[in-house]
């Protein structure tokens, strides 16, 4: 990649323009000869559609992995992790191991999950082997907290079935799909709070793979108590 750099955006962001400009790089348009183009969901589901046949070159980055929703978005990301583990059953991968409980070993680093309404009779059956249970409701597709509450009791999925305006625990929509799991009330602490375990993945190219790592460990920070206490996040 030889001159400065030439960058796009469909995302008006300050922080985002910000640096590139401080960095020298230049701004172009779409139509023109890009190196970096920092592209909003839509765009990125849009620009690597089987329609486009786009593909990238050489000297052309994107901010985002195409169909990353499918390991972003809660419903999928659980589709997938249970098609993984049948994957490796199928092939007697030894990541596939249970215990006597048939339990999975290496494999179990997701709580019992459901999606709503869609996968309701499954819960329910499961929710009465252990009716005291808790469980955690996340809508699919928001994030940083919203939309999440805990339900005890099988009335409450009633109620926010039918989107009744004065229930405190209703989603927005009563055809927003959701996922409900498990809620695990003695989780890993780090100094007595929750945390963060973040891998950031950076791709430079899919044939040959290449990925570069970075972990990063993030506790829940004093104005979050409130929610951490619940274990009300996204």
């Amino acid at each position: 990649m030889s001159g400065k750099l030439k960058w796009v955006t469909d995302i008006e962001k300050s922080v985002l323009i910000n640096n590139f400009e401080k960095r020298g790089w230049v701004q172009v348009s779409e139509s023109e000869d890009w190196n970096f183009y920092w592209m909003s969901v839509q765009t990125i589901r849009n620009c690597f559609s089987v329609e486009t046949g786009f593909r990238l070159s050489d000297d052309q980055i994107v901010n985002h992995f195409p169909n990353h929703y499918e390991l972003t978005r809660k419903d999928l990301m659980v589709k997938n992790i249970k098609r993984y583990r049948k994957e490796m059953e199928k092939e007697g991968s030894p990541l596939a191991e249970k215990d006597e409980n048939g339990k999975y070993l290496y494999l179990d680093f997701v709580p019992v999950t459901f999606m709503l309404p869609a996968d309701y009779n499954l819960f329910v059956e499961e929710f009465r082997k252990n009716p005291s249970s808790t469980w955690i409701m996340k809508p699919c597709g928001k994030a940083q907290g919203k939309g999440i509450f805990l339900i005890n009791k099988l009335s409450q999925i009633k109620k926010w079935s039918r989107d009744s305006k004065t229930s405190s625990f209703v989603s927005q929509s009563s055809k927003e799909a959701y996922v409900i799991s498990l809620y695990i009330d003695n989780p890993l602490l780090i100094g007595g709070k929750k945390f963060d375990l973040r891998l950031y993945v950076l791709v430079t190219t899919y044939r040959p793979l290449k990925c570069y790592i970075n972990c990063a460990v993030c506790t829940w920070s004093a104005w979050a108590c409130v929610i951490d206490f619940l274990g009300l996040t996204g």
